[in-house]
């Protein structure tokens, strides 16, 4: 009889697509939500407090203001608003001169300090940023808008919190299914592995090939989950922006960690889920291997 050459979609690479398939909707909502987080941090570090300065500061007590704003990690960089430019911004919204009625400029120069991601929000503004800064001579008050600080904060809260269910929810939902996988291709083995145990073959050398095979699979499917993900985003970007920008789309501060997330969880189940597998048909009789 002639022997049947192994088809194409054979187990194993059924397998793969499975692991890739599952891998890559990991990949996805952990590229979301790493994608969020950097987004946040951007958006945090846009918040801003501005010091009034009183009108009779020392040029010595201004250089040791921006001095000491320069070096904290409070502060990411600063603007100093004079006067007359502040005034003139006044002017621009109000579409007319208070001046002309005041005879002076009522408006204080100022130091607009874009806040550190750490403490951009309400309570280290309170207790950490305000005190420090008040204790400076010149600085006639702190002005910030908690408000909306506030919101912005408990958004990307929210945000994150649901985003983070979801990708742990999909992690479990990807061990179920590749433990069911694997499991399925270990059981078409199951007299195989009954036959070396009958021979005196060591549980170790038994499961050695089986756990090898795993890990070679579970690197296959891994990388066929990143690709997957990479032309995903790739064409997402193009139907939605018309464009392609490869260094903001493939930001090695999220990609890097997504595709070792997704290697880390394939290896992870795969090992575990093989020899979890294996170790049942080496304590089952081989009567009972006929009713599994």
């Amino acid at each position: 009889m002639k022997k049947q050459k192994p088809s194409f979609f054979n187990l194993h690479l059924t397998s793969n697509i499975s692991i890739a398939l599952v891998l890559f909707m990991v990949g996805l909502l952990t590229w979301l939500l790493l994608t969020v987080t950097n987004y946040a941090h951007r958006s945090q570090e846009n918040i801003t407090i501005s010091l009034q300065l009183d009108d009779s500061i020392t040029s010595t007590d201004f250089a040791r203001l921006t001095a000491y704003v320069n070096a904290t990690p409070i502060a990411t960089h600063y603007i100093y608003i004079s006067k007359d430019s502040a005034l003139n911004e006044l002017i621009q919204t109000l579409g007319d001169d208070p001046t002309s009625m005041l005879g002076y400029n009522p408006i204080n120069a100022s130091i607009e300090v874009y806040l550190s991601q750490r403490y951009a929000n309400v309570d280290s503004i309170q207790k950490v940023v305000i005190p420090k800064f008040s204790s400076f001579a010149g600085v006639s008050d702190i002005i910030y808008e908690q408000d909306m600080i506030e919101l912005m904060d408990n958004n990307i809260q929210r945000l994150l919190f649901f985003i983070s269910v979801i990708v742990l929810v999909l992690i479990f939902i990807s061990v179920v299914l590749i433990n069911n996988t694997i499991r399925l291709t270990i059981y078409s083995k199951r007299f195989i592995i009954n036959t070396m145990r009958l021979v005196g073959a060591r549980n170790s050398f038994i499961r050695a090939p089986f756990i090898q095979k795993a890990m070679v699979n579970a690197v296959i499917g891994a990388l066929i989950g990143i690709v997957l993900l990479a032309a995903s985003l790739y064409f997402m970007q193009i139907q939605i922006n018309g464009y392609t920008n490869l260094a903001e789309l493939f930001d090695p501060t999220v990609t890097i960690p997504v595709a070792a997330i997704m290697i880390v969880v394939s290896l992870v189940i795969n090992y575990f889920a093989t020899l979890f597998a294996v170790n049942r048909y080496l304590r089952m009789s081989t009567d009972k291997l006929y009713f599994v």
